[in-house]
């Protein structure tokens, strides 16, 4: 079920990255931060990072670890997973998904609605700011 509506800054969601994408980019379905409020005239986008659970080589200012508590649903549910901020994305709604946490007893779905910490949602952004090498709007100047 794709979305229908902008989620809220800081959701963590599914986004489907296989159809016309290719490596080095993200080519399969993985989770993702959204770090985009709504906007004005710009219905059906938002901006996302995507996550890893494969730490990175060497940890560098666009990276950040986040650990979720609860984890999230399988398959996503390693205990760390690494944000990618260095390949930030602004994806159509019809390639993002809420994460699924299996059935209810009588068959109906059942989504995990997760939204990260104001803290983490902040850290993020200044990786991002990093990943794009603004990193100056991170120390006040």
């Amino acid at each position: 079920m794709a979305l229908q509506i902008h989620p809220q800054a800081g959701a963590v969601l599914v986004c489907d990255f296989e159809p016309g994408f290719r490596a080095p980019e993200m080519v399969k379905r993985r989770p993702v931060i959204v770090v985009s409020p709504r906007l004005r005239r710009r219905d059906g986008l938002c901006t996302v990072v995507p996550l890893s659970t494969t730490p990175p080589d060497e940890e560098l200012a666009y990276h950040h670890r986040i650990e979720f508590t609860p984890p999230l649903p399988a398959p996503y549910d390693a205990p760390a997973h690494w944000v990618k901020a260095d390949m930030i994305y602004t994806v159509g709604f019809h390639r993002l998904y809420p994460l699924r946490r299996g059935k209810t007893e009588i068959g109906r779905r059942q989504y995990d609605n997760r939204v990260i910490a104001a803290a983490e949602l902040a850290a993020i952004r200044r990786c991002i700011l990093h990943a794009l090498g603004m990193q100056a709007l991170t120390e006040g100047r």
